[in-house]
């Protein structure tokens, strides 16, 4: 299989998503608005990964595109109302169509990971025409990133099988992380104030 050629698509979706995110960020620091994004990061997921993926999900490899996750792009936002807002913006957008939205904040999963997740159909201009593109978007505040970051370490050094006393850590850190939203959350128009304050210096 030429992974190159498959994979290309998905590169430039990458990019091109990132492009168009990071200039709503620029839009809300040109206004000298809050803006609800923090950074933008995104990957091709590695092939090794694709192959183990498919075979856990049993999909055969001419059929690798029904991977929603092979594109991913994640958008960190400094507090959780801004999450829904990034949700309403790429709702109204006409470049792209959403075809699954999970929201892991209201319903976290057992470990305790919260995060927006949206699966996505972007198009890509290719030399053979359009091709629709899966992506997935995920959206979550800098302390729900902290926490998966940390927890996508630790499944991958235990295998999906974290200890138990490592697990029950986990859930508590999660549960103290969004602890750590809400009151920040709370305290959200004092911490803006201070940020413009900064910035005029």
């Amino acid at each position: 299989m030429n992974w190159d050629a498959i994979l290309a698509p998905y590169a430039q979706a990458v990019e091109e998503l990132k492009i168009k995110l990071k200039g709503i960020r620029k839009q809300f620091e040109y206004e000298s608005k809050h803006s609800p994004i923090e950074f933008i990061t995104g990957r091709v997921k590695p092939v090794s990964s694709i192959l183990e993926k498919a075979e856990a999900r049993r999909i055969p490899l001419d059929r690798i595109e029904e991977l929603q996750d092979i594109a991913g792009v994640r958008v960190v936002c400094p507090f959780v109302d801004d999450i829904y807002t990034i949700v309403k913006m790429i709702r109204s957008r006409e470049d792209l169509q959403i075809s699954d939205e999970k929201d892991y904040i209201a319903h976290k999963k057992e470990s305790g990971y919260r995060s927006y997740h949206m699966i996505i159909e972007y198009p890509v201009e290719t030399i053979q025409g359009v091709k629709m593109v899966i992506a997935e978007i995920q959206i979550r505040t800098l302390a729900m990133n902290f926490w998966a970051t940390n927890e996508h370490s630790l499944n991958y050094k235990y295998k999906g099988n974290i200890p138990s006393d490592i697990k029950s850590r986990l859930q508590r850190a999660a549960e103290a992380a969004f602890k750590l939203d809400e009151e920040m959350s709370i305290i959200k128009n004092e911490v803006q104030e201070a940020k413009r304050l900064f910035h005029r210096k």
